[in-house]
C-alpha cells in the first residue's frame, strides 16, 4: 500500500514536470496563444519554471537522495540552459547572460571542491597515521578538511584503498577493551567465496561479452575489479577494527560500511539474551553490527539510545539510529565490561 502511494506520487510529480516543460516550450510556439507587446514578464517567467519550480519537481522525485542546496543549484543550472533552447533567440535576447552567470557559479562551487580535495591532501599524512593506529580517520578529515559529500566520498574511497593494499603489515588491535565480532562467523570464508565467484563470472561474462559489446564488457570488467578491491578492503576493515571501549564512548564497526561512535552517558537501555534475540531487527531507526554468518545470527544485545546517534555508512554517508543490535564473539565479557563502564 505504502509502495503503490509512493509511485502515485511519484508519477503525479512526473506529469507536473512534463506540463511545466510542454507549457513553456509551446507558449512561444502556438499562433493560438499570442504573446503580449512586451513579452520579458513572461520570459521571467518561463526562467522562473525552469530555474525553480522544475528543479523542486525533480528533487521531490527522487527525495530518497535528499534535498542539498547543492543539487538544487545543479538542477537551477541546467534549467536555465535548458531556458535558452526552450524560449525563441528573439525574446530571450535581454537574458542571453543569465545562463553564463549560472555556469559561472557552478564553475566557482566547483573549485570550491577542488580546493577542499587540496586541503585534504595537505592533512593526509596526520590522517593516514591516526587510520594506521585507529579508525577514526574520517572523523578526522571532518574536523580539519570538512563535513562536504564530496569529501566524504573521496575519504571513504581512499579508506577502501588503504584497507586493501596497504594494511596487510598491520596486526589486529587486541586487549581487555578489544570485542572482536566475526571469529566465530563464517564471515570471511563467505566473502572468499563471494570473490571467487566475482572472478570466475568476470571471466566468463567478459569473454562473452567481448564479442558483442567491448564498451559493455569492460564496463562490467571495472565493476567487478571494484567489488572485488571493496571485499579485500572490507574484510580487512573487520579484521583490524574490533569494538573498542575507550573511556567515554565505544567506537564500534563492521567493515567500510558501518561504523559508529557511542558515549555511554548516550545508552538509555540495553537488552540482553533472549530479549535482545526477539527484538525485530527490521524496526525502523535500529542498525546492526552483525557479522555475515551462513546462518540466520541473533544479536548478544541491543543498545537504546536517549537521542538518535549518527552513524556513517556506505560512501560516507551519514544516517541517524535509536538503537544498535550487536553480536560478539566474547558477549559475556563485554557485557561485565559495558556495566562496569556505566557504573
Amino acid at each position: 500500500m505504502v509502495l503503490t502511494r509512493q509511485r502515485s506520487k511519484q508519477s503525479i510529480l512526473a506529469v507536473l514536470l512534463l506540463l511545466v516543460l510542454v507549457s513553456n516550450y509551446l507558449a512561444y510556439r502556438l499562433p493560438a496563444i499570442p504573446l503580449p507587446a512586451d513579452p520579458r514578464g513572461v520570459v521571467i517567467g518561463s526562467m522562473l519554471d525552469l530555474a525553480i519550480v522544475a528543479p523542486l519537481l525533480i528533487l521531490a522525485m527522487t527525495r530518497k537522495k535528499g534535498f542539498t542546496l547543492k543539487r538544487f543549484f545543479t538542477f537551477m543550472v541546467i534549467g536555465l540552459v535548458a531556458a535558452r533552447f526552450v524560449i525563441p533567440g528573439e525574446y530571450f535576447e535581454p537574458f542571453k547572460f543569465i545562463p553564463y552567470v549560472a555556469i559561472g557559479f557552478e564553475g566557482f562551487l566547483l573549485l570550491a571542491e577542488i580546493g577542499l580535495l587540496f586541503l585534504l591532501a595537505k592533512h593526509l599524512p596526520t590522517i593516514m597515521k591516526e587510520v594506521r593506529s585507529t579508525n577514526s580517520g574520517p572523523a578526522l578529515v571532518k574536523n580539519k578538511v570538512s563535513t562536504h559529500p564530496f569529501v566524504s566520498i573521496i575519504t571513504a574511497e581512499s579508506l577502501m584503498f588503504y584497507y586493501a593494499f596497504a594494511s596487510w603489515k598491520r596486526k589486529p588491535s587486541a586487549g581487555e577493551t578489544m570485542f572482536t565480532l566475526h571469529q566465530k562467523t563464517s564471515m570471511i570464508a563467505f566473502y572468499v567465496m563471494l570473490i571467487h565467484a566475482i572472478v570466475i563470472e568476470t571471466i566468463g561474462i567478459h569473454w562473452w561479452l567481448h564479442g558483442k559489446s567491448m564498451i559493455l564488457s569492460i564496463v562490467l570488467l571495472i565493476l567487478n575489479i571494484y567489488s572485488v578491491i571493496y571485499v579485500i578492503a572490507d574484510i580487512q576493515t573487520v579484521r583490524l577494527n574490533p569494538l573498542a571501549m575507550k573511556e567515554n564512548r565505544m567506537h564500534i564497526s563492521l567493515g567500510l560500511g558501518k561504523r559508529m561512535e557511542i558515549p555511554y552517558d548516550a545508552i538509555e537501555q540495553i537488552e540482553w539474551g533472549d530479549g535482545a534475540e526477539r527484538y525485530p531487527l527490521k524496526a525502523v531507526g535500529l542498525i546492526e553490527f552483525i557479522a555475515k554468518d551462513m546462518e540466520e545470527s541473533k544479536p548478544n544485545c541491543i543498545l537504546h539510545f536517549k537521542e538518535p546517534l549518527k552513524a556513517t555508512l556506505f560512501m560516507g554517508v551519514e544516517r541517524e539510529f535509536r538503537s544498535a543490535a550487536i553480536r560478539l564473539d566474547e558477549p559475556e565479557r563485554f557485557r561485565h565490561a559495558l556495566e562496569k563502564k556505566l557504573g
